[in-house]
């Protein structure tokens, strides 16, 4: 949930605790629901549901839990129906922030967003305000298993990837956002362990921080975005942001 690679993110939440892994599975959970409602409950023939189902596993999220989930969506035991919202804002030293949300209370999420802007030093602007900073790409990440890189780079373009950056540990891909799916499969046809493929957003600029003050409230203020239940991404372009280490 960061400007920069999800990888980044993927290997923190290797050491998350059992709540944030909890909150982890509310907003997978979320987006199956979605999706399901949305083009049905066989993955066969909904590609969203592929990449979610994909995603949850990457996750940890157990097999029962995932099938509970797109049980519950296809039938009528999931009265909620969630709505896509996003928001765009600045937090501390002019940082460009994008809040995707799925909410079932437009007033409630838009106020309690808002309320995380103006505590952290930030202000909520209007609907564009940021959006044109970014870019959709889709970025696939998989495990690097050895393979000699003239292999990898002939693989990854057959695959339909744009562009691709190999890592001791793994291999992360761009793509075309709408071709993330086919993208994905393709890899995995060709016996690579993918390990998360999603469509994100990515800044087109960075902004650093330099005051210590302004560096802690933003901090704050991704933590408080990312831990609310009705947020499901968090897209920003800052740019010296530190890292945390693994528990």
């Amino acid at each position: 949930m960061s400007g920069h690679s999800k990888w980044e993110n993927i290997k923190r939440k290797k050491g998350a605790t059992d709540a944030a892994r909890a909150k982890i599975f509310t907003k997978i959970g979320r987006e199956i629901a979605v999706v399901v409602k949305q083009g049905g409950a066989d993955p066969a023939g909904n590609a969203k549901l592929r990449d979610l189902i994909a995603k949850a596993k990457s996750n940890n999220v157990p097999n029962d839990n995932i099938e509970r989930i797109i049980k519950k969506a296809a039938g009528d035991g999931d009265k909620n129906s969630y709505e896509s919202m996003i928001y765009e804002g600045y937090g501390p030293s002019g940082v460009a922030v994008i809040v995707e949300c799925l909410t079932d209370n437009k007033n409630r999420t838009a106020g309690d967003i808002r309320h995380f802007f103006d505590k952290f030093g930030g202000n909520m602007g209007t609907s564009g305000c940021v959006s044109f900073m970014f870019s959709d790409v889709g970025t696939v990440v998989m495990e690097n298993n050895g393979a000699d890189e003239d292999k990898i780079m002939e693989d990854c373009f057959e695959a339909g990837a744009d562009d691709f950056n190999v890592d001791d540990d793994v291999i992360e891909i761009s793509c075309d956002p709408n071709q993330v799916s086919s993208v994905r499969e393709a890899l995995e046809g060709m016996g690579y362990k993918v390990l998360s493929a999603e469509a994100e957003k990515v800044p087109s600029n960075y902004t650093t921080i330099e005051d210590e003050d302004a560096i802690k409230k933003m901090g704050l203020l991704l933590e408080h975005l990312e831990d609310d239940d009705d947020v499901q991404n968090v897209y920003h372009n800052w740019e010296n942001m530190p890292v945390e280490e693994e528990e």
